[in-house]
């Protein structure tokens, strides 16, 4: 094994960048610092609230935040997040971190996320980034497409009486004497089904344009809660085509009446009855929707796959909204880079 030499790192990240890191391209892609202030707004301390000046310094902001953009991209827990970014040049360089410098550890992750939360930004975050896209001219074309995918939680073991409390919105008994036990309790996730097998934890409703395939609205619940439910919310009334597109669970009269009154000429796949079946007619106009709408299936594919599942590690809802948040953020910035790269690439 030869001596360890003064440009071995460089070296060596040259040759990453020669394989096309994909850390690089969001670096050169997306202006992070378009973040800082809002961050800031809700994660430093404010003069009066810091015991002394003594000690290390907090850690910067957009530093922070990026630490979550490699979480999600990796679905990484806080433990191996540090150990990871400890480890990986590629994360190091992303973080613009030395070997000297100090590395967060997973405490550290965990406390600026639960500022993140309980701040309730990563709303403001989210549209932070649907502005900057807006700028670069990506506007929300083509028309909306709708729909909502289970994102995983880890599995409650209550009894059922237990599950029956919290259904009810109270604290099973026992609980209260118990916080450790308590506090580790998920009482926001629920169970729900789909396709005959069942699923725990939360929903991620989201709109995307039909054009440009980026995020533009979403919303974050419990498994047990109707796609169709939050439909309004996730609505873009910024979108350039009234058309929306969306499966049978969203087709009702109410909503096609509602979509009517907005504007909006509906899309929604039509659904046939018992002893009603779809008409030859139907199928094919079920058929040529299905082409559009089947761009929202490649959002949740990607994060499913290049993201490493959709899961969350956290407990309650405010925590699982940070986490589906983020979720589809990073995509959209790695849908940027995708159309970036495709605009630059030579004819």
């Amino acid at each position: 094994m030869g001596q360890r030499g003064f440009f071995d790192v460089s070296r060596r990240l040259e040759s990453i960048s020669a394989k096309g890191d994909p850390l690089e391209l969001l670096s050169t892609n997306i202006q992070f610092e378009s973040f800082r202030a809002e961050i800031e707004e809700v994660t430093r301390l404010k003069s009066q609230d810091r015991k002394s000046n003594a000690g290390r310094k907090p850690y910067d902001a957009v530093l922070m935040f990026k630490i979550l953009v490699l979480q999600t991209l990796y679905n990484l827990s806080d433990d191996q997040l540090e150990y990871l970014i400890r480890d990986r040049l590629s994360f190091m360089r992303f973080l613009e971190l030395g070997l000297e410098d100090p590395v967060p550890d997973a405490t550290t992750v965990w406390l600026f996320r639960e500022a993140l939360a309980s701040a309730g930004l990563i709303e403001n975050l989210f549209a932070t980034f649907n502005h900057h896209l807006e700028a670069k001219g990506y506007i929300a074309r083509g028309g909306q497409i709708v729909d909502a995918t289970i994102v995983s939680a880890p599995k409650q073991r209550n009894s059922r009486d237990e599950n029956e409390a919290i259904k009810s919105g109270e604290t099973p008994a026992g609980w209260e004497k118990k916080p450790a036990k308590n506090a580790q309790k998920d009482k926001d996730a629920r169970w729900t089904k789909k396709h005959g097998h069942s699923y725990y934890g939360y929903k991620n409703h989201i709109g995307i344009d039909a054009k440009h395939k980026f995020v533009r609205r979403f919303a974050a619940t419990d498994a047990s809660v109707h796609d169709s439910q939050k439909l309004d919310d996730i609505l873009d009334r910024s979108n350039t085509s009234s058309d929306v597109w969306a499966d049978s669970a969203y087709r009702s009269a109410e909503i096609e009446a509602k979509l009517k009154a907005e504007g909006y000429k509906s899309r929604i796949h039509r659904r046939a009855h018992r002893n009603h079946p779809l008409s030859e007619r139907e199928t094919a106009a079920n058929t040529t929707r299905s082409r559009v709408r089947a761009r929202v299936e490649h959002v949740f594919g990607h994060q499913e796959n290049s993201m490493g599942r959709k899961l969350v590690r956290t407990i309650g809802i405010a925590r699982a909204t940070v986490k589906i948040g983020m979720m589809n953020l990073v995509y959209n910035m790695r849908r940027l880079v995708q159309l970036e790269r495709m605009t630059a690439a030579p004819a």
